[in-house]
C-alpha cells in the first residue's frame, strides 16, 4: 500500500545557505528531502505518479519556478509543487494558483509555515497515490476475473498470482488437466503485461511431428521445404516483442527441445535452410498436463530446458476442486451460448444444478461449457448426460442434496484455507463451534492440502 512508501520531497533552490537551512528544517520534522541547485538537476528525479512533492524557488538559474511548475503539470497534473519567491508578488502568486500550483509561500517564511505547508501537500499526494492504486487495482481485478471467473480461493490465488507475475519479463510454467483454461490464463499474462500491444502467438506441440515442429516454432527459407512461399516466419519470430505460448509442450520432441533451449539462452533463431541468426525478444509462456519435473527425472523431458522455463509456475485447480465455483460458470455459459445461438436463457432447476455439483468433470470448465451450451440448444434431459449424481438415483436428487453439497464445498475450503483449525473456521463461516463439530463428523470432511 500507498502508506508504506515515503513521500519524497524534491527542493529546488540556487542559494545555499536557505537551501541548506530549509533542507535541516524539513528532515528534522521527518521529511526525506533530495535538495538540488537548478531545476535542471531535479528533472532527471521526476517522473509520472511519483511519490514525492515539489518545493521550488520561482527566480533560479536557467528554468524558473514558474516555467518548471508548467512543465510539471503536463507531466503530472496532480503532483503537488508549491513555489517560493522573495519578491511578494501578488499577482505572481494568483496566476501560479490558476495554473496549478498547489500553493505559494514568500520569503522570508517561519519554519512552521514551511513544515505545515509542505505536510498538507504530502499528505494530498499519499491520497492521491492510494485513490490512484486502488483504482488500477479495481481495473485490474476486474480485467482478470472477467476472464478467470470464481470465487473459490483456489481461483483468488491464481488471479494473485498472475498479476504478480503479469508485468515481469518471467518465463511461466502452467499446469493443468486438460479443459482447466491454460491457454486462456496465458492470455491474461500477455493482456495484463507491457508487451500487450504486440501479438499473442500460440503454438500446440502436441502431435506435431519432428520437421514441422521445427518449421512452424522456427521457420523456413526457400530450399528447406517445398513450397510456393521463399521465407516462412516461425512463431517464435512473430511473437517478437509479444508472448509467445507453448501447449502441451510436455509432447515437443527431443531434437526441438534442444533447439529452443538454445533459442531461450541465446535469444535469438536460426531458421531452417538458413545460416542467417535472427534476434528474438518475446516472453515464453509454456503449459503442460503433466509434471515436467517428474518427466525430466524419468528423462522424457531435458532437465536443462525445464529449468530454463520453470522460473514461475501458476497451478490450474481441476473443476472437482472448486465446485462453489460451478453455479457462477454455468451461468455465464448460459448466458455466452444464448446470445451465439440465439436462444433463450434457460434456468436449471434444482435436480440439474444438484447433479452438477455432484459431477467429478473430467473434463473441467471445458466440458462445463459443453453442458452449458448442449442447454440452451435444448438437447437434454434432466440427467444432462452426466450419469447418475454421486450414487443417488436421479429422481430423487432434489433441492436439499444441491444445498448439502454446495454447503460441503464450502466448508471443506474454508477447513483448507484455516488449515484445519475447527475454531477458525467457524468464525470465518460465522457458525457455532458444536455446529460445525458435527457437520465435519457426519460428513467426513478433511481440509484438502493447501
Amino acid at each position: 500500500m500507498t502508506d508504506d512508501i515515503p513521500i519524497r520531497v524534491l527542493f529546488v533552490e540556487d542559494d545555499p545557505d536557505v537551501r541548506l537551512g530549509c533542507t535541516q528544517t524539513l528532515e528534522l520534522a521527518g521529511f526525506s528531502v533530495d535538495a538540488h541547485a537548478s531545476v535542471e538537476q531535479a528533472r532527471p528525479h521526476v517522473a509520472p505518479g511519483a511519490p514525492l512533492v515539489v518545493l521550488c524557488d520561482v527566480q533560479l538559474p536557467g528554468t524558473s519556478g514558474l516555467q518548471w511548475q508548467a512543465e510539471l503539470r503536463g507531466l503530472d497534473a496532480d503532483l503537488p509543487v508549491i513555489l517560493v519567491t522573495g519578491h511578494g508578488d501578488i499577482a505572481m502568486a494568483v496566476q501560479a494558483m490558476r495554473d496549478g500550483a498547489y500553493d505559494f509561500i514568500e520569503k522570508p517564511f517561519p519554519s512552521d509555515q514551511l513544515i505545515s505547508t509542505v505536510r498538507r501537500a504530502v499528505d494530498k499526494r499519499r491520497l492521491t497515490l492510494q485513490v490512484q492504486a486502488l483504482h488500477h487495482q479495481l481495473e485490474s481485478w476486474h480485467g482478470i476475473q472477467s476472464a478467470l471467473i470464481g470465487r473459490s480461493a483456489r481461483m483468488e490465488q491464481v488471479r494473485r498470482t498472475l498479476l504478480a507475475l503479469a508485468d515481469t519479463s518471467a518465463n511461466v510454467l502452467i499446469y493443468g488437466e486438460t479443459g482447466t483454461g491454460k491457454e486462456l490464463v496465458a492470455r491474461c499474462l500477455h493482456d495484463h503485461s507491457a508487451r500487450r500491444r504486440n501479438p499473442f502467438v500460440p503454438l500446440n506441440c502436441g502431435g506435431l511431428p519432428e520437421n514441422l515442429a521445427e518449421s512452424e516454432l522456427f521457420g523456413h527459407e526457400a530450399g528447406a521445404f517445398t513450397g510456393a512461399n521463399k521465407l516462412r516466419i516461425g512463431k517464435f519470430e512473430y511473437a517478437q516483442g509479444g508472448t509467445l505460448f507453448l501447449d502441451e509442450i510436455e509432447s515437443m520432441p527431443a531434437a526441438v527441445q534442444i533447439k529452443l533451449l538454445r533459442a531461450l539462452q541465446e535469444r535469438r533463431i536460426e531458421r531452417i535452410g538458413s545460416n542467417k541468426q535472427v534476434e528474438v525478444d518475446c516472453r515464453v509462456v509454456a503449459a503442460s498436463k503433466d509434471d515436467l519435473k517428474a518427466l525430466s527425472d524419468r528423462q522424457a523431458f531435458r532437465a536443462d530446458l525445464y529449468y530454463r522455463l520453470g522460473v514461475a509456475f501458476i497451478d490450474l485447480p481441476p473443476l472437482r476442486e472448486r465446485r462453489e465455483d460451478i453455479p457462477i460458470l454455468l451461468e455465464h455459459f448460459i448466458l455466452q451460448a444464448a446470445s451465439l445461438y440465439q436462444r433463450p436463457a434457460p434456468a436449471p432447476d434444482a435436480a440439474q444444478l444438484a447433479r452438477l455439483m455432484a459431477h467429478d468433470w473430467p473434463g473441467n470448465v471445458r466440458e462445463l461449457r459443453n453442458v452449458a451450451d448442449r442447454l440452451v440448444l435444448g438437447l437434454l434431459d434432466d440427467t444432462l448426460g452426466l450419469g447418475t449424481a454421486a450414487g443417488a438415483p436421479a429422481d430423487t436428487v432434489g433441492l436439499a442434496r444441491q444445498v448439502e453439497e454446495f454447503e460441503k464445498t464450502l466448508i471443506r475450503e474454508a477447513l483448507r484455507r484455516n488449515q484445519g483449525d475447527i475454531a477458525a473456521t467457524a468464525a470465518e463461516l460465522k457458525l457455532p463451534k458444536p455446529t460445525l463439530y458435527d457437520k465435519v463428523r457426519r460428513w467426513r470432511l478433511n481440509a484438502p492440502p493447501a
